[in-house]
């Protein structure tokens, strides 16, 4: 048998599996590689090869690899569950971002993070006995008779169709489509992290389970390193970090609606601030609409039929009323206001719409779920000709937002659902327009099959931050379902009446969760042009240098910089210490050389070094660091 590698033509035995591949091909990584890749398919390294395929093996490293040893360890967590408690039932155990979860019932035993430690020990204890994961294919049946006493399994098997995959490893079996690693002996670094309560498939009809949290890395080292991110994501947590440094509050006479306090309103001006600059520079118009319309509207848009019960409503002289969960109905009342032309379009108009969505209670999460929130908007309407120079306008956009802020992200491409609506031509045409953008402007994407919005194709931009977490927030999303909806349209060169296509777009996502981000992404320590507090003024003694603090706090104030006078009430080593614990860029020591000199001395927020510069040259200085926006 023949297959390539690298580009050369190999010759192996006949029916050569995944595993003599690798010993011929890479002994070095005959302990490392866990499954192969056959273009975007993933197998088993026990499934042969056949006549001219190209294996491509995969390691813990890689991220489909790092996907199959979660994966797999999320099933040997399960059978050590089943060796200590007899009779628990599993639900649903993927892999996710950084490690994996299993939903289990335990009936009426309740599982704590004390029981982690003999769970760990099981787990450890079968994964040294080297249980290899064997696939078996079976039939619908026969997979019913397999799961009859699980009623988790059957009921998600009832809605399968056709062969079945289950792996059994040892004493336990699980359906599952797969791949694995080849043994449990390839999962030795794992982590029980935490447990949380989930409805069965997130139905709050149904019974709660026992979500455990955990995590497998392909070496100690690199567990050990996620170990301490996650200690610092605690210390950087934003509910935290907001209440220390006075950002917002919560409270229980308003469940997810943030109140943003002086020092966090300040924050989210200048975000704000910046946001309206930008979109200037880029050509979009600004517009405000209701935050309550008609449910009429809403009907119209097909978001009373869809998304009701995360609406807020209420009566209007006897007429259905709903505050807006979204704000792109609204735009469309904007573009329907006036007559156009093709030569009108593409128009770009932007909003800061307060939106406002029924979460449940279990699920909001400081700024990052939320019951009220700023969405920041654009809705674009395009001729179809337009839609690949308008994609890599807005993708422009993204890029030089992001790096202000120092984000790195990838994009995914998310295709036609099963679901989808219109012409099958636009939608290939829309994907292709999509990914040619991408290519055309230089940026990487994947492709997540199937999961485009029911109405059109999306690019979702995933950030990463300081602390390697992955954050959906920007989005480029193509819709023909509200354009026609809503019998929109402009007048072609031919005088005839037209369908524009209408872009959904924002780039923070939430203002809100965007501040929880970037909050956590800079541990409270915001750049200088975000700071609510830019500068604190540390008079060494108020009698004898509290004017030229006074002045020194004019002059700050005169440039437009915020500036904070902490006066001499306390010793100044702590006032210093202060300053530092929230989180001031600058801090400014005033004492009879400076007053003399007209001088400061500064120091940098986590740099014991001091520096003096005259008055003016720190107004240069510190003018500069924000205009350029520039981060320590």
């Amino acid at each position: 048998m023949h297959i390539i590698y690298k580009g050369n033509q190999v010759e192996l035995p006949d029916e050569a599996n995944g595993f003599v591949a690798l010993k011929s091909l890479e002994p070095e990584l005959k302990n490392k590689a866990l499954a192969y890749k056959l273009g975007e398919e993933v197998f088993d390294l026990g499934r042969p090869l056949a006549e001219g395929e190209e294996p491509v093996f995969l390691t813990g490293e890689d991220p489909e690899g790092f996907e199959i040893l979660n994966h797999s360890c999320s099933h040997l967590m399960a059978q050590a569950l089943k060796h200590l408690y007899p009779g628990v039932l599993f639900g649903f155990g993927p892999a996710i971002e950084e490690g994996f979860y299993y939903d289990i019932d335990l009936g009426d035993r309740v599982l704590t993070d004390k029981d982690f430690p003999a769970i760990e020990a099981e787990m450890k204890k079968i994964s040294k006995a080297a249980i290899p994961y064997k696939r078996k294919e079976i039939s619908k049946e026969e997979a019913l008779e397999v799961f009859k006493d699980n009623p988790y399994k059957v009921e998600r098997i009832s809605e399968l169709e056709g062969t079945i995959s289950m792996y059994e490893q040892g004493d336990f079996v699980d359906l599952c489509r797969g791949p694995h690693v080849p043994n449990t002996s390839y999962l030795k670094h794992f982590k029980l992290l935490s447990l949380a309560g989930a409805y069965w498939r997130g139905d709050s009809k149904n019974k709660q389970l026992t979500r455990i949290y955990a995590t497998c890395w392909p070496s100690e080292d690199a567990l050990k390193n996620y170990l301490e991110i996650l200690e610092k994501r605690k210390a950087n947590d934003h509910r935290k970090l907001g209440r220390d440094l006075g950002l917002f509050m919560l409270s229980e006479y308003a469940p997810g609606m943030p109140f943003f306090l002086p020092k966090g309103q300040l924050l989210m001006n200048e975000l704000i601030s910046y946001w309206r600059k930008i979109h200037e520079a880029h050509g979009y118009t600004e517009i405000t609409t209701p935050t309550m319309m008609s449910r009429r509207l809403w009907e119209t848009s097909g978001h009373w039929d869809h998304y009701k019960d995360n609406m807020y409503t209420t009566k209007v002289d006897e007429e259905d009323y709903a505050i807006k969960p979204m704000n792109c109905p609204g735009s469309i009342l904007v573009y329907k206001n006036s007559l156009h032309s093709y030569r009108d379009l593409p128009l770009r108009y932007t909003e800061l719409g307060h939106v406002h969505r029924h979460e449940a209670s279990g699920a909001l999460n400081g700024l990052f779920r939320v019951r009220a929130f700023t969405q920041d908007d654009a809705h674009m309407f395009v001729r179809r000709d337009q839609i690949g120079d308008e994609v890599k306008r807005i993708m422009a956009l993204f890029d030089e937002v992001y790096d202000v802020f120092g984000l790195d992200y990838r994009i995914v491409l998310s295709t036609r659902p099963d679901d989808f609506i219109g012409e099958i031509e636009f939608w290939n045409e829309s994907e292709a327009i999509l990914a040619k953008a991408c290519e055309e402007s230089g940026h990487a994407y994947s492709i997540n099959e199937g999961d485009g919005a029911f109405y059109g194709p999306k690019l979702d931009f995933k950030l990463k931050d300081s602390m390697g977490r992955t954050w959906q927030c920007g989005t480029i999303q193509l819709d023909v379902n509200l354009p026609h909806r809503f019998e929109l349209s402009y007048v072609d060169e031919n005088g005839e009446k037209v369908e524009p296509v209408m872009l959904h777009r924002v780039v923070f996502g939430s203002v809100e969760r965007f501040i929880g981000v970037i909050t956590e992404n800079y541990g409270g320590a915001f750049p200088t042009w975000l700071a609510p507090v830019q500068v604190a003024v540390l008079p060494v003694n108020d009698e004898a240098h509290g004017e030229y603090a006074a002045r020194v706090m004019k002059e700050l104030k005169g440039i437009d910089v915020r500036a904070e006078l902490s006066p001499a009430t306390e010793k100044l080593g702590y006032r210093l210490r202060q300053a530092q614990v929230n989180k001031i860029p600058y801090t400014l020591v005033l004492g009879e050389k400076e007053a003399q000199e007209g001088s400061v001395t500064y120091r940098v927020y986590g740099d014991p070094k001091q520096i003096t510069v005259s008055l003016e040259e720190f107004k240069k200085l510190i003018r500069e660091h924000i205009d350029t926006k520039a981060r320590f």
